[in-house]
């Protein structure tokens, strides 16, 4: 078992590189199987989800190698199952996006429900009621979802809400329909337009990504022999503003879209906290009194639910008190049990948790539950007084490049320790 050991009450200081979104590199890699020659995908994050989509690609017949860490060659010319293997499939969320990519290339998939992240029901019935709009046919048996269709036909599709999975799952299928399909009321995280850029430059024909209506025009292959580069991950680079500013150091965080960040940047401005922007950039530095403030998760461009657990830690610190409301997913609040052994005051109440600010969190043994509620857990521990220990880490790596090694170059006194 590997834990982290912390020891905390000691501010972030320097410079970190950002690495490429998790959230868009899980969605590019199983497009690259619509591809019939050979693609490359640079500034591809270094973390188990990526290695998990490597191994699936290969199982399916893709040739999948490794220039560099952070650099994916994949050829999917010969490309020829369509069935997802449940070992890997059981790991990882972003899983289900086989099913549009298999579906355009094979004209049927069968990949069993997603794993991952466990924090309230997740549904996948937008996919399923556009991939039937389209003319698919669509079963589930046995845990395994199964997807058929003689021929894809564009056709008008309006989400009942704004899912990016579904999004971008009906995107990749619709690439290589009949006619046009219209996406309404489509999601507009920036890991959307990231895998419409995507699809583009190896041929589709993909327009307003990044806005709630997206048409694509279908088309008969996709095309190898370009090189793609992954965006800046938003959800890394606000875990690490916030870590600058809960554990009250000064922190320069590089590689990012300031744009991406603006809905965070404005709550820590809100929240007293000196926040500077430049080109590529973001400066972020804490102040000892940080202000209550209440904030309500929305799609993008609102607050990411994604940086929800790591933002209740620096409430906890705030005067006065916070709320937090989760309007995305309908249960998110399991960490709150974690920040309590360390001495947090919350309440939860359905949807909202109610935060009273402290003076300081302290020290203790507390486990990663997700991705994101495991990066709170870690920022708790480096602003705490005393030592942490942080358990579960296959969550924190499955969405987290080198970590401990970017908290140590900022400081940080943090061990992976194997017991």
């Amino acid at each position: 078992m590997e834990k982290l050991v912390i020891k905390g009450n000691k501010p972030l200081t320097g410079e970190v590189n950002i690495s490429g979104a998790k959230n868009a590199a899980v969605a590019v890699i199983p497009a690259a199987l619509m591809v019939h020659g050979v693609v490359k995908i640079e500034n591809v994050p270094n973390i188990s989800d990526v290695k998990l989509l490597a191994d699936l690609l290969r199982l399916l017949g893709a040739k999948v190698d490794f220039e560099d860490k952070n650099t994916l060659i994949i050829d999917s010319t010969e490309v020829d199952k369509y069935i997802a293997s449940y070992d890997i499939v059981k790991e990882m969320r972003a899983s289900y996006y086989l099913l549009g990519a298999l579906l355009a290339r094979f004209k049927r998939a069968e990949v069993p429900f997603p794993g991952g992240c466990n924090f309230g029901y997740r549904p996948i019935d937008q996919h399923v009621k556009g991939f039937e709009a389209m003319g698919a046919k669509v079963k589930i048996e046995h845990g395994v979802i199964k997807i058929e269709a003689e021929n894809l036909k564009g056709c008008q599709i309006f989400l009942d809400v704004e899912s990016v999975g579904a999004t971008i799952n009906l995107m990749l299928a619709a690439t290589v329909a009949d006619g046009i399909t219209t996406i309404e009321n489509a999601a507009k995280e920036p890991h959307v337009v990231d895998v419409a850029n995507f699809l583009n430059a190896v041929g589709a024909n993909v327009k307003g990504a990044g806005t709630d209506v997206i048409k694509i025009r279908g088309t008969s292959i996709l095309k190898g022999g370009i090189t793609h580069a992954i965006i800046p991950d938003q959800i890394e680079a606000g875990t690490f503003m916030i870590a600058a500013a809960a554990t009250r150091g000064d922190v320069l965080v590089k590689n990012v879209i300031p744009k991406h960040m603006e809905s965070l940047t404005a709550k820590l401005l809100e929240m007293n906290i000196n926040v500077e922007e430049n080109e590529d950039s973001i400066r972020v530095r804490g102040v000892e009194r940080i202000s209550k403030a209440n904030i309500k998760t929305l799609p993008y461009p609102g607050f990411p639910t994604d940086l929800h657990p790591q933002t209740t830690v620096l409430l906890c610190l705030a005067d006065g008190t916070s709320t937090i409301t989760e309007s995305v997913f309908d249960s998110r609040f399991g960490y709150v049990d974690e920040l309590k052994r360390m001495g947090a005051l919350i309440k939860v109440e359905g949807r909202m948790a109610v935060v009273e600010g402290i003076p300081s969190l302290t020290g203790a043994p507390v486990k990663a539950l997700d991705l994101r509620a495991g990066a709170a857990v870690v920022i708790a521990a480096l602003a705490a007084k005393g030592t942490s220990e942080i358990y579960n880490l296959k969550y924190i790596d499955r969405g987290y490049e080198d970590f401990e090694d970017k908290l140590r170059s900022l400081g940080a006194d943090v061990v992976r320790v194997i017991e």
